[in-house]
């Protein structure tokens, strides 16, 4: 069962990318890479190549409870560009379900205007695109609700404890931490 959808779009940050797909499969959660460029290859914003599992046209979201949004430039104005993500992101929020953004990743609820009252946290220098939203500069990840956000490359491993921690609860997201022997948080 697909539990989770991350999104690929040209330009994306790899650890970003990487870093959750490999803590989130290895607890065991279905996640899918859904290509959003109309190919399954896709190349992240330092060359890197990944295959996505499928294209988003033949995707299906029925089963997932949460979204994450990588960030990276161009990566995540790319995502921000594709409509059909658009409106799968604002219905994820609007139906309480997860949605997960890391670095410039938050520009896509931003740019929709899906960030009004939240808490949130981004790469420097993106805020202007967090319109309404409280930025917490001084934090690495934020969970505010069924929205979590991380600041950064160097936080792709606490995003991804927090979205475990979303879905499966405290013990298996630390469990998960210790076995990859993370112990700074």
């Amino acid at each position: 069962m697909i539990e989770v959808s991350l999104f690929l779009a040209e330009g994306f940050e790899e650890i970003e990318a990487s870093t959750p797909i490999c803590y989130l499969r290895h607890t065991g959660i279905g996640l899918q890479t859904v290509s959003v460029t109309g190919n399954r290859m896709v190349k992240g914003a330092h060359g890197m190549p990944v295959v996505a599992d499928v294209l988003f046209e033949d995707a299906d979201f029925s089963t997932t409870q949460l979204l994450i949004l990588p960030g990276g430039v161009p990566g995540a104005e790319n995502l921000s560009a594709h409509d059909g993500l658009n409106h799968l992101v604002k219905d994820f929020l609007e139906k309480g379900k997860g949605v997960a953004a890391i670095c410039a990743g938050p520009m896509v609820l931003g740019k929709q205007g899906l960030l009004k009252g939240r808490r949130i946290v981004c790469y420097p220098g993106f805020e202007s695109y967090m319109e309404g939203a409280e930025v917490n500069a001084n934090q690495s990840s934020v969970v505010d609700d069924n929205l979590i956000t991380a600041n950064g490359p160097a936080s792709a491993m606490l995003f991804s404890y927090n979205i475990t921690k979303m879905l499966r609860g405290e013990a298996v997201a630390r469990e998960m931490a210790n076995g990859m022997m993370v112990n700074y948080f």
